[in-house]
């Protein structure tokens, strides 16, 4: 065996990646996700999204915010109101994804200083 480990450790390294992949894959999702937990303490209605996240359109917002619910990592509160208010929140289980996308993002300021910098 090597250090990196056995061929099966690199299958399920590599199939996890996959996994996170397909849930983080996309322009939207991570825009989405920070978003919400950087306003975590406001009411995330469906139109207050979609104005502060640039570019997005309703269609593409109602489908990535569905997805990350069915991810378990935002929740989706409907108020009995006139008419109908609708708010997204990231759940406990996506706060645990919040870190690692403030990480890329850091990451990504960096890459960007290291590309206008040639």
């Amino acid at each position: 065996m090597n250090k990196e480990g056995t061929f099966e450790d690199c299958n399920n390294a590599l199939m996890a990646m996959r996994d996170s992949i397909d849930i983080w894959g996309g322009k939207w999702k991570l825009l989405i996700m920070l978003y919400l937990s950087w306003n975590k303490n406001e009411k995330n209605c469906f139109m207050e999204i979609k104005r502060n996240i640039s570019g997005i359109s309703a269609k593409v917002l109602s489908k990535e915010l569905k997805d990350l619910e069915l991810n378990t990592l935002v929740e989706r509160t409907v108020h009995d109101t006139k008419p109908v208010t609708v708010e997204y929140n990231v759940t406990e289980y996506g706060k645990s994804f919040i870190e690692i996308a403030r990480t890329l993002g850091r990451w990504g300021l960096k890459h960007r200083e290291i590309i206008k910098s040639r």
